[in-house]
Order: structure tokens, then sequence, then C-alpha cells
């Protein structure tokens, strides 16, 4: 479960808080001025996070030297008839 909580309850709570994320496995998302700026998330979920964001790193630089030698408008041009082709299938 997420649940969302102000930065004022946050430190009020912090116990109470880890407990609810390491034992439920939930997140909190902590809001400031009522925006949100920060999330307390599980550490096997964090660290799923990292691996995905390590692998969609890869895969982006993968993707940037397979076309360093293309135009940017003609990169851009390919993406968007990609994605219409996409959309234009569903």
């Amino acid at each position: 479960m997420i649940s969302e909580t102000s930065a004022v309850t946050f430190r009020q709570n912090l116990g109470e808080m880890l407990n609810q994320v390491q034992y439920r496995h939930d997140s909190i998302v902590i809001n400031k001025d009522g925006k949100p700026v920060a999330a307390l998330v599980d550490a096997r979920l964090f660290e799923r996070i990292r691996r995905m964001q390590a692998r969609f790193d890869a895969l982006c630089q993968r993707i940037e030297t397979g076309f360093a030698d293309t135009p940017e408008a003609e990169g851009l041009s390919e993406i968007a008839a990609a994605v219409a082709d996409s959309r234009a299938g569903r």
C-alpha cells in the first residue's frame, strides 16, 4: 500500500513509519508544502529500482551509441513514425 504524509507528521512518527515499511512492505510518500518530495520504500523494492535504473541506463547508452551518426532531426522523425505505427496498431 502507498500512503502519503506531511514532512512534519513523518518526523513525529518516524519509528512507526519505518515499521510500516519494514514489516508491511508499504511505501510512504512524504509531502512538503503539499508537494511530494521523497518516498520511503522497502529496501528490497529500492534495490529492484536501482537494478532497473542500471539496466535502463545501459539500454539508453546502447541506443545512443547505435544512433550516434544519425542527425537529430532524422532520429526524432524515426521515433515519431514508430510511435505513430504503434498507436495505429492498437
